[in-house]
């Protein structure tokens, strides 16, 4: 049988993360993304209850899902725009140890998304040292607990609000300087599509690479304006060919932000947003192969 012709799969469990449906409760992103036959879910510690994580967290294996990966209440070691507060370091990495302690006997080596967070005053040097030694620190805990850190190198519209960091090569370095097994990049399309030799760096990330997100990218009009994959021009099909290159074998998360827009996904039915999400991976995948 001639098989030149053949669409090969799309290559990744898809996941989607919590971000994506913001409207909806946690028990309802379990259930509907169950009936979606979506594989796995991208937790977001905002969405839980603090006295009930174990009842909440059971209830995705017993939806037959799996996690892909925890984004903690406090992410940043410097304040953001998105968790301001508290403002103390020592609080900030305190609140993200009790997230790690908290989570990960249901998250079993599954990575912790983390970033820098905003510089003070502007000083990315500062923000990027404070970054690599708590990683430093954190890394042990996390691997006590069974789990990875996933560092996130943020679009250039991010900076000075969330992020000192914005390319893949930036992140790198401070993977690089932490060397640690536990300590890797989570890698955003839309905060990374328009990195200089984007290629490049995508393959020199390697087996660093612990999370991949996907969105796709307009001019934002917003702090959150990101689009369906698909809908946009992120070449989306290229860079996952590129990622499987590099045999990363974790989940595809679709993580749209639609927030202080007049056409805000989240206001439109989401069980189309993630039905056309999951098409237009996929398309992207077939329109290469």
């Amino acid at each position: 049988m001639n098989n030149i012709n053949k669409i090969q799969p799309f290559p990744f469990p898809i996941a989607i993360s919590e971000f994506t449906t913001q409207p909806w409760t946690f028990e309802q992103d379990v259930a509907r993304y169950a009936e979606l036959g979506i594989a796995m879910i991208e937790v977001c510690e905002e969405k839980l209850d603090s006295q009930r994580y174990k009842e909440q967290m059971s209830m995705i294996s017993a939806h037959g899902l799996s996690i892909s990966a925890i984004q903690p209440l406090v992410r940043t070691f410097g304040s953001s725009q998105m968790t301001p507060d508290p403002k103390d370091l020592g609080d900030r990495v305190s609140r993200l140890r009790s997230s790690i302690e908290s989570l990960s006997p249901f998250a079993a080596a599954r990575p912790f998304i983390l970033n820098t967070g905003a510089p003070e005053k502007g000083d990315m040097a500062a923000m990027v040292k404070t970054t690599v030694l708590e990683l430093q620190n954190l890394a042990g805990f996390a691997a006590d607990h069974g789990v990875s850190l996933a560092l996130e190198p943020l679009n250039a519209s991010s900076m000075n609000s969330e992020s000192a960091i914005w390319t893949i090569a930036q992140a790198m370095e401070i993977i690089d300087a932490v060397n640690r097994d536990n300590v890797g990049i989570c890698l955003d399309f839309w905060n990374i599509w328009q990195n200089a030799n984007v290629e490049e760096e995508i393959r020199r990330a390697g087996d660093r690479i612990f999370v991949l997100q996907v969105s796709d990218w307009r001019m934002p009009r917003s702090f959150g304006d990101r689009l369906v994959p698909g809908d946009g021009i992120i070449p989306i099909g290229k860079l996952l060919q590129i990622v499987h290159e590099t045999r990363y074998t974790g989940a595809c998360s679709v993580e749209i932000f639609s927030q202080y827009v007049a056409d805000s996904l989240y206001k439109r039915d989401l069980y189309e947003v993630i039905r056309r999400s999951r098409k237009g991976l996929e398309d992207a995948w077939a329109q290469i192969h």
